[in-house]
């Protein structure tokens, strides 16, 4: 008990010295502030885009992979290099890689994109020359982590009979089918009319882009209607059992090396993407964001500890005839330490404080402008009050040393 009330006391003491030097304490806690401001703001945004990615892929999965023009690795185009350029993967290729590609407990979906401008009409009614309009088969929904929230998916008979029939993102129920029950409603576009049998789950947008203004039809009804030379196609396999996609992505490779008919010696001329691949492609990028973050945070937040050590030693000098007088009223080394310290203490937890909540505020806002999933950052409130912490007891150990040991007559006499 008699140690909980000298906390408070001293606790007292450094507010009551905190008041006396108003506009140094007010600067000393700005520029701790700023720097962990800095720390935070990187880290939430970061953890905001990771969420993001990690939301939208998670829907796929980590037993999908895809075959398709180019890997999703990024291609270089600088530095004097020359860029390989792929072949297309056309439509016969796809359906020969179907045919050969038998690989056990595997769903393989073939697809592609008509157009990302069409204009779809209901009734009196059209949308913008914004919609996604993409050709696909019965496994496509499933093998992209959609989900049909209303009506149905596709039937392997509404593929192979080219019923027309389509499934809509779920935007067209806010822009054309508002208060409508769309399943059953008649839509069409480029002149050919198609029945709605489904409406997908939303799932958003990423960087900007709409995910949900998009439009399915069964896939030889889409090359009829987008019949534009050199259109390629996407290939992706879904395996049931996970432990198996290695496999699986090894016998894909060799199975569209020989619809392709490449040699042993010869370089692929494709791509193959496994969902997982992706996701830690991308979040290991987001890594050198975040050591960029504890680099600027380190670096400000040092000229701070260099900040709050000066305002210490001017107070310890400032205040020597106070200190003498207290040793003289019989207060020991350590109690004059820790009131020192004490107040080092309390000035980096206000900065800190601040800096938290000016940081949070400012990726809260930044995560919203570049529409990001924003989550709370606990790792990088954490890292700040330790951060803090470890600054006021590095700034604030040699001014209260300083202070212990003044000599009570010298510090009596001291004008």
């Amino acid at each position: 008990m008699a140690g909980l009330t000298l906390l408070r006391e001293n606790i007292k003491i450094a507010l009551s010295s905190i008041r006396t030097q108003l506009l140094r304490t007010i600067l000393t806690v700005l520029i701790i502030g700023i720097g962990i401001m800095a720390l935070v703001a990187i880290l939430t945004v970061v953890s905001a885009l990771e969420n993001t990615i990690s939301k939208d892929f998670a829907s796929m999965g980590s037993n999908t992979f895809s075959i398709s023009q180019y890997d999703n690795l990024t291609r270089s185009q600088g530095g004097g290099e020359i860029e390989k350029v792929n072949p297309i993967i056309s439509y016969p290729e796809t359906q020969e890689f179907k045919k050969i590609y038998q690989y056990p407990f595997t769903h393989t979906s073939v697809s592609f994109t008509g157009t990302s401008t069409a204009e779809v009409k209901f009734e009196g009614d059209k949308t913008d020359p914004e919609v996604q309009v993409l050709g696909v088969d019965d496994y496509f929904v499933t093998n992209s982590g959609l989900e049909v929230v209303k009506g149905r998916n596709f039937t392997n008979f509404d593929v192979e009979n080219n019923t027309y029939v389509c499934i809509l993102g779920s935007d067209f129920e806010k822009k054309l089918l508002a208060n409508v029950n769309p399943i059953g409603k008649t839509i069409s576009v480029r002149g050919a009319k198609f029945k709605i049998i489904g409406v997908l789950k939303s799932k958003g947008s990423t960087f900007g882009n709409s995910k949900d203004l998009r439009m399915l039809i069964p896939i030889q009804i889409a090359r009829s209607l987008y019949s534009i030379p050199n259109i390629n196609y996407n290939v992706s396999v879904m395996i049931n059992k996970k432990e198996l996609l290695d496999e699986a992505v090894d016998e894909a490779m060799i199975t569209m090396r020989r619809v392709r008919k490449l040699n042993p010696v010869e370089d692929v001329n494709f791509g193959i993407s496994r969902s997982d691949d992706l996701i830690n492609k991308i979040l290991s990028i987001t890594q050198y964001l975040g050591i960029s973050a504890w680099v600027i945070g380190i670096i400000t937040i040092l000229g701070s500890s260099i900040a709050l050590m000066n305002i210490m030693l001017v107070s310890v000098t400032e205040r020597t005839r106070e200190i003498g007088t207290r040793k003289a009223l019989g207060a020991k080394r350590s109690t004059i330490a820790m009131q020192f310290f004490m107040e080092t203490l309390v000035i980096g937890q206000i900065g800190g404080i601040l800096g938290v909540v000016l940081g949070i505020c400012i990726g809260y806002g930044i995560s919203i402008l570049i529409n990001f999933k924003f989550v709370i950052p606990w790792l990088a409130i954490t890292s700040a009050f330790i951060v803090c912490f470890i600054v006021a007891v590095v700034s604030g150990s040699y001014p209260a040393l300083k202070a212990s040991k003044l000599d009570p007559i010298e510090a009596l006499r001291y004008e």
